[in-house]
C-alpha cells in the first residue's frame, strides 16, 4: 500500500438508538464521543437502524391493508365501468 493516502481504519462502537445494542468494529468514522466497551475506550457512533433493530432481520415487518387501499382508491376515483 502506499503511504500517506488511506485513511485512518481504527475500532469504533456503534449503537443503535432504538434497542441500545452496541457492537465494535473497524471504521475510518470518526466521532467526539466516547464509551468504555469490553475494557477499552472507543468512539461512539449512533445509528437509527442496525440489524437489531430493522424490520428485515427482526422479522416484525408492517402488513400492508392491501384491500383497505383499493377501497378507498375506488372511493377517490370511482369504479370505471366496462365497454
Amino acid at each position: 500500500m502506499k503511504p500517506d493516502i488511506h485513511p485512518d481504519y481504527h475500532p469504533v462502537v456503534f449503537a443503535d438508538a432504538n434497542t441500545g445494542a452496541m457492537f465494535l468494529t473497524r471504521s475510518t468514522a470518526t466521532s467526539d464521543r466516547t464509551v468504555d466497551f469490553q475494557g477499552g475506550t472507543y468512539p461512539l457512533i449512533v445509528v437509527d437502524v442496525s440489524a437489531d433493530s430493522h424490520p428485515f432481520w427482526t422479522g416484525s415487518s408492517r402488513h400492508i391493508d392491501t384491500a383497505g387501499q383499493v377501497e378507498k382508491f375506488r372511493r377517490r376515483y370511482g369504479v370505471r365501468a366496462t365497454p
